[in-house]
């Protein structure tokens, strides 16, 4: 033989022992990976749907004055559906542009309830929504959008 069919060859023998290395070694892998997506969709069987009503105290303000943002957050479960035991996190969301930007942040009292202040140093029209981001319990919910002018 000579010297580049040597040197081909060598490249062709550690091509299959790297493969062969490769394919020992992705096995064990690949079946770590599926355990926890098996457990987390059986995980996440057990959260429950909310529904979210919001709305502003006042739809028009003036600039740097305060406004609220109340409204509640119900569970949709249906029959085995539990109280919603409070501290549930809330955010109030402005539109700007295509994406969602968080204004202000709270947790719910034990009925379900919120009320949160907010004010803006602009003057415009807002595009507002109350959001729930997805927790063990729950999964993430949005209430409908509503307006509010800043003058």
């Amino acid at each position: 033989m000579t010297t580049p069919s040597l040197f081909r060859a060598g490249r062709a023998l550690s091509a299959v022992v790297l493969s062969c290395l490769v394919a020992g070694l992705a096995t064990p892998a690949s079946a770590d990976a599926i355990a926890p997506t098996m457990s987390a969709t059986a995980h996440a069987s057990n959260k429950h749907k909310l529904k979210i009503e919001a709305g502003v105290s006042k739809s028009r303000i003036k600039l740097g004055e305060t406004t609220k943002v109340t409204g509640s957050l119900k569970e949709t479960g249906g029959l085995e559906s539990a109280a919603i035991e409070g501290g549930e996190p809330i955010v109030v969301q402005r539109l700007a542009g295509n994406v969602w930007v968080d204004v202000a942040s709270g947790t719910c009292r034990p009925n379900g309830n919120f009320s949160l202040s907010v004010s803006f140093s602009l003057r415009a029209s807002l595009t507002l929504r109350v959001y729930h981001p997805e927790t063990d319990l729950y999964w993430s919910a949005s209430s409908s959008t509503f307006a509010l002018l800043v003058i």
